[in-house]
């Protein structure tokens, strides 16, 4: 994502993965917010066991500012995302996005607890 961050970066990451033929690779991905960080398991290993990003490193989390929908086995879900530092730079994002799974947990209860406990937090 370069250096891009807050909405332009989640909306350019899912114009991106929308056009990609063939669609990428998805997994459902235990996501676990504390006042660490963000944690990332992905239980089935499918494309990696367990993620974490720092408090620190974390810098905007939101919806797609298009209400774009994730659509997958003829199910549709939306989508968020979260933009972190890249690791080892300090100009460059990343943007991970999400499609809700649980309507338990919608996604934008998950962007309002992310944006509370870890963007309101102090850094240290």
């Amino acid at each position: 994502m370069e250096s891009l961050t807050g909405h332009q970066a989640v909306q350019k990451a899912l114009t991106l993965t929308l056009v990609q033929e063939p669609p990428p690779t998805s997994t459902v991905v235990h996501f676990k917010v504390s006042s660490q960080g963000i944690t990332l398991t992905d239980n089935q290993r499918k494309l990696f066991f367990r993620r974490h990003y720092p408090v620190s490193s974390v810098i905007f989390c939101a919806l797609d500012p298009q209400d774009r929908k994730w659509i997958k086995g003829g199910l549709s879900a939306k989508v968020f995302g979260f933009v972190a530092r890249k690791q080892g730079s300090a100009t460059d994002n990343v943007c991970h996005l999400f499609a809700e799974h649980d309507p338990e947990q919608p996604a934008s209860a998950i962007v309002n607890f992310v944006s509370k406990v870890m963007i309101g937090s102090p850094k240290n």
